[in-house]
């Protein structure tokens, strides 16, 4: 029994020092950012965050917050951001990037108000300012009825953006809930 310990072991180093010795196996090539990703350096740095709820356009609520976004391997960015919403304090995490596969740009956010992960895809408008992300989901404002929503992002210079989000109400009219502007502040 002792011997064939000894066999095996004699086999397995024999094993393991024969393909130390074979030629390396060569990594292949890994993709390059292209320029869609590019754009989205356009996004990082440090923002605060200056907002409207208008779930009565007559009452719109009020919000302040800051935005840390950060740039990951070339083709994505990270947003992490935090703010007071109608008396509360709130979170949340947005991934944005863009699949060459789909030709298009795609996210998902979270925050702490929802259980959701929230996934979009969307387009680049030509003069590459403006990105329109379209989800769908559960609409606060339809008493949680699946729903189209629409956030677009436009950058006004490469220090301000403004935000609008919206959603498709059962008239098949787009209405604007949420408006925000971001000012870079490094």
């Amino acid at each position: 029994m002792k011997t064939n310990h000894l066999r095996i072991l004699g086999i397995a180093v024999a094993m393991v020092c024969g393909n130390l010795s074979a030629p390396a196996q060569t990594m292949p090539e890994m993709p390059k950012p292209q320029k869609e990703h590019e754009w989205l350096k356009k996004f990082e740095g440090e923002w605060e965050l200056k907002s409207q709820m208008l779930m009565d356009p007559s009452k719109p609520i009020e919000s302040k917050g800051t935005e840390t976004v950060r740039t990951m391997g070339g083709f994505w960015v990270t947003a992490e951001g935090k703010g007071e919403m109608m008396g509360s304090t709130m979170s949340y995490l947005m991934t944005l990037g863009y699949d060459p596969a789909k030709k298009k740009y795609v996210a998902t956010m979270i925050d702490s108000m929802t259980g959701r992960m929230w996934q979009y895809t969307g387009s680049l408008n030509e003069a590459g300012t403006t990105l329109t992300l379209e989800t769908e989901g559960p609409c606060p404002m339809r008493g949680g009825k699946l729903t189209e929503f629409k956030d677009i992002t436009e950058f006004k210079s490469d220090n301000q953006r403004v935000f609008t989000s919206m959603y498709k109400d059962e008239k098949g009219e787009w209405v604007t809930v949420f408006k925000g502007e971001a000012t870079r502040t490094k």
